[in-house]
Formats: C-alpha cells, structure tokens, sequence
C-alpha cells in the first residue's frame, strides 16, 4: 500500500515536507522490504534524521540539523536499540528545555537532559492521544 495511504496521524498534523520524507522513505522500503512494520520502522528512521516531534506533529530540527535522533534512527536496523520516539536526544539541553517550555512541560528549569528528554517523550505521547481522541 502506497505511503500517502498509511500515513500516520502524527504525520497527518505534520508539514508537506515530513509527509514527503516519511512516505518516499516508506515507499523505498516497500519496495525492497515488502509490505509491514519494517517499512514503517525505515520510513520513521528517515524522518527523524531531518525532524523531531513536537507534541501531535513533526518539526523540522533546530536549525536545520541534520542525523539521527536517538539510538534507534543511528542503529544498523539488525542492532536493537532504544527508540527516543521522535524526541531528539542529540540537540542541546538549552533546545529541550525551549521545546518542554513551550509545550508547557512543568518542573524543566530543575531537569537534567536526560530528564528533559523523558518528559518531551511523554508530553509527546499525551498531545498524540489527545489528537488521536477528536
């Protein structure tokens, strides 16, 4: 099925520009993989080399950055790895604090990294369900 039509919602919420990353790196997949998860894990691995979640959508990275996210998206895909679930866990720890800021993230200005990285993650995942139930 073509990438257009799997379309994941956070991607729906997103700019034309991760919806066209996400489905050609999809489609690629399809085509030398076949139909399935590990499509999906490659078109997400691709996506985040140029993106990171914000809330219920994808952004283009700080300034343009780009490569690899988080553990997962920097992996050989036969290497198990952490996923940092489109949080990107290699920018600054002034950018986390700036995106928890905006997202209205409580207790940021006494996180570490890490913990700041933790908390976008869950953030993340609460704006997604929120978007996900209208």
């Amino acid at each position: 099925m073509p990438g257009r039509e799997e379309l994941p919602s956070t991607l729906e919420r997103s700019a034309k520009e991760a919806q066209r990353t996400w489905i050609k790196a999809h489609d690629s997949a399809v085509e030398q993989y076949g139909e399935g998860e590990r499509a999906h894990r490659v078109a997400f691995s691709a996506l985040k080399h140029t993106h990171e979640k914000v809330g219920d959508h994808w952004e283009r990275k700080e300034r343009g950055r780009k490569g690899p996210s988080d553990p997962r998206a920097a992996a050989p895909r036969d290497e198990p790895a952490r996923s940092g679930e489109g949080v990107d866990e290699n920018a600054s720890k002034q950018h986390l604090y700036d995106m928890a800021k905006r997202l209205g993230v409580e207790g940021r200005s006494h996180m570490s990294k890490a913990e700041l990285a933790e908390a976008l993650r869950a953030e993340n995942r609460s704006r997604t369900r929120r978007a996900r139930e209208r």
